[in-house]
């Protein structure tokens, strides 16, 4: 079976004068290399393609793929997750992970928190900016949290998402609106502690892979989990450790029940953080997760559970096959 790996990759845009941070969503070769080496190892046949531009140019000229993985981000608008699966639907080209409407609602974090709120998930109250006038309106009590309403990998997030007043406030959404041009959220601050849900399957068959705790160290900035955490030396703020079990079991259903409203495929995951109860509450989900090993969020999170890269591929893969056994390989 021959499967395209669709993908942005990093450096191809640093090339172009892009930010670190502008680029942080993309993918490196590492990744890209550990990708294809996984499905080879499950009997099919890696096509690397590239990214949406080289995909339609690709299907254009009439080549086709059985199926193809998309890794692909996207570079503009807010629908950008969803413009390769729009794609692929309008060649009836099967493909790994969510569908065009689940990755376009979960980019907008306001749009996805409503509909997971509506099927009662608890998730954080929140207010959207679309300009800064809005900010005079918000009712919600401090201390609150602000960041852009469709960004990834924590951009945006960081010393001045945490805000304790209108002045704060006020400051933080400006630079937001200017630097990403977009919606600022803004929701009530939860003081508890912070985890990460990896998922596997869709539907009925999907079940939680692991959960990990993030915990800041003393060089942590700000009071979330955003870029300048994530970033280069992000040892030295933070440790991502497996969650104590009563914590993982809540932090757990929240994920998993947003993941079926949401109708997520195939493997990704859930930020969910505690108020100061610890209740659990659903953040966002990243059904295009990051899958660079022994780095990203949902390779640790493998690994804790002692699942190695190729396996965690293979069972993203199996989630796929489920939905179309026409393509499983034969053994």
């Amino acid at each position: 079976m021959r499967i395209a790996i669709a993908y942005d990759l990093k450096d191809d845009y640093l090339a172009q004068g892009w930010s670190a941070e502008e680029a942080a969503e993309f993918d490196s070769m590492v990744t890209i290399d550990a990708i294809a080496h996984a499905l080879a190892a499950l009997n099919l046949e890696p096509v690397r393609v590239g990214n949406v531009k080289a995909l339609a140019a690709r299907l254009v000229a009439g080549e086709r793929f059985d199926a193809v993985f998309n890794f692909c981000e996207g570079v503009k608008g807010l629908g950008r997750e969803a413009q390769v699966p729009a794609l692929l639907e309008t060649y009836d080209i099967p493909f790994v992970f969510s569908d065009t409407l689940t990755m376009a609602l979960s980019l907008d974090k306001a749009m996805c928190k409503r509909v997971v709120r509506d099927g009662g998930v608890p998730t954080p109250d929140f207010a959207v900016l679309e300009s800064l006038a809005d900010a005079d309106a918000i009712t919600l009590p401090y201390p609150l949290f602000v960041k852009p309403v469709a960004e990834g990998s924590g951009k945006g997030v960081g010393a001045k998402s945490k805000v304790e007043n209108l002045a704060q406030l006020k400051e933080a959404a400006a630079e937001l609106l200017t630097r990403f041009r977009q919606p600022v959220l803004v929701e009530r601050f939860l003081p508890g502690r912070e985890f990460t849900v990896g998922i596997t399957g869709t539907g009925a068959e999907a079940e939680v892979l692991g959960v990990s705790e993030i915990v800041p160290l003393s060089g942590f900035v700000g009071a979330g989990y955003g870029y300048a955490n994530k970033s280069e030396g992000w040892e030295e703020r933070v440790t991502i450790e497996p969650a104590p079990k009563d914590e993982a079991a809540k932090a757990g259903a929240v994920a998993l029940a947003a993941w079926k409203i949401l109708r997520c495929r195939d493997g990704g995951r859930v930020d969910i953080r505690c108020n100061a109860m610890g209740d659990a509450h659903f953040i966002e989900v990243n059904p295009l997760a990051g899958l660079r090993p022994e780095h990203s969020d949902l390779c640790l999170i493998a690994g804790f559970a002692g699942i190695t890269y190729n396996d965690l591929i293979a069972r993203i893969m199996a989630s796929f096959f489920r939905r179309h056994p026409e393509l499983r390989p034969a053994r």
